[in-house]
């Protein structure tokens, strides 16, 4: 079978080898001239701004996670990596999408599991290619999948059991809009069936939204949350008066044991909480499994503490939602550096959030300084400051605002593209520019 790869980052060098060693004739497709990763020796190629032109010579596209379908422009099957995981896979799998926590809600799924004696597959969207470990998936496995909208965008199949966190507006600058972007999240449960689950935000609209797409939604839906609501629904995992984490009358474990700050993390661990319910997991292997996770690189991860100020990394934070979280996470006075490029997002209600907040200084970079700058004049938010220059110029600028006791937060709410070659290295970068203080 003629197979074109579209698309030569991670994803699609993986795609590479696993359609390669299925025996198929495969061609790497790809508008840039020089893609984001070094070409296999020998490989076929059509590299260029017209290779999508191409496409109706194969009998397979196999596409990339970012490219958007409405790009490819044919009438050859299109497929995924993530489609192919999911016919092929033996083992059940637990998928989690949202705007923010997806990793950490996957990471606590995969620790309580694993402490439950369990063998699970942490892949997807968090940075293991899902064919990469395929052909090591056994039946009595289990899979947990951290699913982008870029990946559900043309999902055929949903996950047994599906995690919808908080959503908000992001990826516009590849979805045409928001309501393309809560349509590709959608199909996380569109193609679920009666036994299967899905758990989701109680006080996010889209999220709910996006549950009661499932089959018999009052039956199989659970909420989960920070707070005690329980009589509202008795499925409801929930954080009692922040002391214990409990559900139907079961207190599972004090809320201490998390070593991950903010609330909204508490919140991630009733997500993944609720989904372990569905499993056999005792209290001590859910304490256990939320006490050994201290948090993904680039999370809210803390850096050091330098006369007096403690500096976190939160560089992953690429929406409005995710920095104010990151705001509300800490009660001491804040130093956040805030920007980076568009990625068509709104920052009035990370205005207002900020307003509800200690903030020492808000230090705006990147393309979109001067976008959510208007924006804080707009609505009132003082005490901010365009800086330009590299992250050790910008660091220096943080380390001049902050007094002891503070905290200074990179949550850039932006992409990273222009200054940064992504948010790992924007983080990184930050890393050593506090390091070397």
């Amino acid at each position: 079978m003629k197979v074109a790869v579209v698309g030569y980052g991670i994803e699609g060098a993986q795609n590479y080898r696993y359609w390669t060693a299925r025996g198929d004739d495969v061609t790497i497709v790809d508008e840039q001239t020089t893609p984001g990763r070094e070409l296999p020796a020998g490989a076929k190629t059509i590299l260029g701004e017209n290779a999508l032109s191409t496409l109706d010579e194969f009998d397979l596209v196999v596409r990339t996670a970012g490219l958007a379908p409405t790009k490819l422009h044919t009438s050859t099957k299109v497929w995924s990596a993530t489609n192919e995981f999911f016919l092929q896979c033996p083992a059940p799998i637990i998928g989690v999408t949202g705007s923010k926590g997806k990793g950490t809600t996957c990471s606590l799924i995969t620790g309580i599991l694993r402490a439950a004696g369990y063998t699970v597959h942490l892949v997807g969207n968090i940075g293991t290619p899902a064919l990469e470990v395929l052909g090591s998936i056994e039946a009595d496995h289990m899979v947990v999948y951290e699913l982008s909208s870029f990946q559900l965008w043309d999902i055929e199949r949903s996950p047994h059991h599906s995690a919808v966190l908080h959503i908000e507006a992001d990826h516009l600058d590849v979805h045409a809009d928001f309501a393309e972007y809560l349509e590709a999240k959608a199909n996380i449960v569109k193609f679920q069936t009666r036994s299967d689950t899905c758990v989701y935000h109680p006080r996010n609209e889209w999220s709910h939204a996006i549950a009661k797409n499932m089959p018999e939604f009052t039956a199989r839906a659970a909420k989960y949350a920070n707070e005690d609501n329980a009589n509202e629904h008795m499925e409801t995992v929930y954080a009692c008066a922040g002391m214990f984490i409990t559900t139907k009358g079961r207190e599972i474990c004090p809320t201490d044991v998390l070593k991950l700050p903010g609330v909204f993390n508490v919140e991630n661990a009733c997500a993944a909480m609720s989904i372990c319910l569905n499993f056999d997991v005792s209290n001590e292997a859910f304490a256990q499994g939320l006490g050994s996770f201290t948090g993904l690189p680039h999370r809210l991860k803390f850096v050091a503490e330098k006369l007096g100020v403690q500096y976190y990394d939160d560089s992953i934070a690429t929406t409005p939602g995710s920095a104010s979280a990151a705001a509300y996470a800490f009660s001491q006075p804040k130093v956040m550096i805030l920007g980076g490029s568009s990625k068509g997002a709104d920052f009035t209600e990370l205005a207002h959030a900020l307003q509800d907040v200690h903030i020492r200084k808000l230090l705006l970079i990147g393309a979109e300084a001067d976008t959510i700058a208007a924006t804080f004049a707009r609505e009132g938010v003082a005490d901010y400051e365009i800086v330009s220059g590299g992250m050790s110029e910008v660091v220096r600028h943080a380390r001049a605002a902050a007094q002891p006791g503070d905290v200074v937060i990179l949550s850039p709410a932006c992409a990273s593209f222009g200054m940064f070659r992504d948010y790992k290295d924007r983080g990184d970068q930050f890393i050593a520019a506090v390091t070397a203080l």
